[in-house]
């Protein structure tokens, strides 16, 4: 029976990517499940457009101890080159980071479904709380718009929230963690979020909203209140969309059951990352025993018995199944791992798109689906000292350099079979 639904889901997947559509019908939860409007279930199998609108220094070559996140780049730009030439350079290197190829690429890779991170100054204006920028639905508008006409949903992630959310580098501001004790700042994020919603309550496309990435920054209970006061503020605006709300790192518990505190159409959200951060190494074992639920640790089947006891759908937000394990069988546990959470009925979204280096080529398997060529190299500037000339080329560079895509991810998620790495 098992075999039989991936094997169908896998055909609704090549078919649904197969053409262009129109307008994409509203998806929704009902208990465990994703469903489109007519009641069918949707095979949603995505990734992350990681680096675009919130910056991750690693993703393209430019980690260094001075300037490792977001909020020192613009610092630097601003002193260096004030707001206003700030401002200009930041639309520069977004125009660039994802182009009309890239969305090709995305049809390449058989996805219908991508997480977008944000930064919330992508839509609020920094220097005027409260009030949108000029330009402030210039990107999200983007997306959806290129997205749906490839039959792509998208999910919207408030990746990094004013104040910063947590202490890493991924909420744009790293060791800051002010969000959780500033009401101002919280109060900020649910204007940003009704905005959101006034502008997207009736757009298929947007499968739903990922109302704060890794909110680890405070307790899971108090994550827990906060996020409820969250959906409570988006349900007045919007009451079509899913809402996804963020697991803490200790896990959903401190939710409770969603239905018991009024909350419906939401799905629970978390990154599982095996063969990464402390969860064994990269290869086939780890993987083995997350999908096949073996040995002792995390698993799917774990994960399973817990929605179905909390009555709610999920979202596996991140996961990286291909970095360092070959090319070969990188793309065969990319695709069986889609499989397995298809089967039990889950979205999910790798992390990551896209990916640069200095060197380029894919190597064992950078964590990009697409990275640049061999050869094609990526300079590593000092942006304390780079010339406003080699950041601005830096930047184009980033939309013309030359992809080395993961050629067995494309051709397993085309594939009318799945792999079977795990077979004696």
């Amino acid at each position: 029976m098992l075999i039989k639904r991936l094997v169908v889901m896998a055909a609704w997947l090549l078919a649904g990517a197969a053409q262009a559509q129109g307008a994409l019908p509203m998806l929704h939860t009902e208990g465990t499940k994703w469903l489109a409007a007519d009641g069918t279930q949707p095979a949603l199998r995505g990734v992350n457009l990681g680096n675009y609108l919130i910056q991750e220094f690693w993703m393209m070559g430019q980690e260094t101890k001075a300037v490792d996140d977001q909020c020192k780049l613009e610092a630097v730009l601003d002193k260096r080159f004030g707001y206003e030439e700030r401002q200009r350079l930041y639309t520069l290197f977004r125009d660039n980071w994802i182009k009309e190829r890239d969305w090709d690429m995305l049809r390449t890779l058989n996805l219908n479904l991508v997480r977008l991170p944000f930064i919330y100054s992508v839509v609020e204006d920094e220097k005027n709380p409260r009030h949108l920028r000029a330009d402030a639905w210039k990107y999200l508008d983007n997306v959806i718009e290129q997205a749906e006409k490839r039959g792509i949903y998208v999910i919207l992630d408030l990746h990094g929230a004013v104040g910063s959310q947590g202490w890493e580098h991924h909420s744009g501001c790293a060791g800051k963690n002010q969000y959780w004790d500033t009401p101002e700042y919280q109060a900020r994020t649910i204007w940003l979020w009704q905005q959101i919603a006034a502008r997207y309550k009736d757009r298929g496309a947007v499968a739903g909203y990922s109302i704060l990435n890794e909110p680890w920054g405070t307790t899971p209970e108090n994550m827990a209140a906060v996020m409820g006061t969250l959906y409570k503020a988006i349900r007045e605006i919007d009451r079509n969309h899913v809402i996804i709300l963020p697991g803490h790192v200790k896990g959903i518990d401190a939710y409770g059951k969603p239905s018991d505190h009024g909350m419906s159409n939401v799905a629970f959200e978390m990154h599982p990352y095996p063969g990464h951060f402390g969860w064994g190494k990269p290869g086939l074992a780890v993987h083995r025993g997350w999908l096949r639920c073996e040995g002792d640790g995390d698993n799917v089947c774990k994960w399973k018995a817990k929605l179905e006891a909390l009555d709610t759908a999920f979202f596996v937000g991140e996961f990286q199944p291909w970095a360092f394990t070959g090319p070969e069988l990188g793309g065969q546990l990319l695709r069986v791992t889609y499989d397995t959470y298809v089967a039990n009925g889950w979205a999910s979204t790798a992390w990551a798109y896209k990916l640069v280096t200095n060197k380029g080529g894919q190597g064992k398997g950078t964590w990009g689906l697409v990275t640049n060529a061999p050869g094609a190299r990526i300079p590593k500037l000092d942006f304390n000292k780079a010339s406003l000339a080699d950041i601005e080329n830096l930047f184009r560079r980033f939309g013309s350099v030359p992809y080395e895509p993961q050629q067995s991810a494309i051709r397993w998620m085309n594939s009318p079979t799945s792999p079977t790495p795990f077979k004696p």
